[in-house]
């Protein structure tokens, strides 16, 4: 075989490898512009939550400003999407006191939430001798004064959109819930032996 032969025969294996990858771009070039165009018409809504109720087994405050909590939250969460259901990977519950976290984060174990499907759970949050900051420690002795403690129960997480057999990558959670307490009131409450129960049906914000 000639050294001309050979030129030829290594130019056209180029040619191949060139032609093979062209059509490899175009082929997931094309991938994307469809799985781009169904999640654009489908158009995600984000799920939604609300706080149902909240169970209060302990809520002290002892000297020097240390609280120990815990509370039961019964939150449900809605998807409202025909078409598309979400993965929740990593829910972390947690509550705060005026921008303070006063709990440990409870863990709820990862969920498939299915099209326009409802789910609730009711994990338990708890915080023991949590220094209370100096500057929430006037609002705080306020707040018992008046018997009216509010609350924020917070989720922060990881989600993903199932379209069909399509997976979307991570994006992050975030749940705000008011949860107004009024302990002057015990009659809003229901009494649960050593608990008790109060009633919300508070909407929760949502960011993703």
């Amino acid at each position: 075989m000639s050294s001309k032969d050979c030129g030829n025969h290594g130019g056209k294996k180029k040619k191949l490898i060139r032609r093979f990858f062209a059509g490899l771009l175009i082929f997931v070039f094309v991938v994307l512009v469809i799985v781009l165009l169904v999640w654009a018409i489908l158009q995600p809504k984000k799920p939604r939550f609300v706080l149902q109720d909240a169970t209060i087994y302990a809520f002290n405050v002892s000297n020097p400003n240390l609280l120990t909590t815990n509370i039961q939250v019964t939150i449900s969460t809605r998807n409202p999407n025909d078409k598309i259901g979400i993965y929740y990977d990593k829910l972390d519950t947690y509550a705060t006191y005026r921008g303070q976290q006063i709990t440990l984060a409870a863990l709820i174990p990862p969920t498939y939430q299915g099209h326009k499907e409802v789910i609730t759970w009711s994990p338990f949050i708890s915080g023991n001798a949590v220094p209370v900051a100096p500057y929430n420690a006037i609002a705080l002795n306020q707040d018992q004064l008046y018997g009216a403690i509010h609350l924020m129960i917070k989720i922060d997480g990881r989600v993903r959109w199932k379209v069909g057999t399509f997976v979307s990558k991570r994006y992050h959670l975030y749940v705000n819930c008011m949860a107004p307490i009024n302990f002057s009131a015990k009659n809003t409450g229901i009494v649960v032996g050593n608990a008790v129960k109060y009633q919300m049906a508070s909407t929760c914000s949502v960011s993703i």
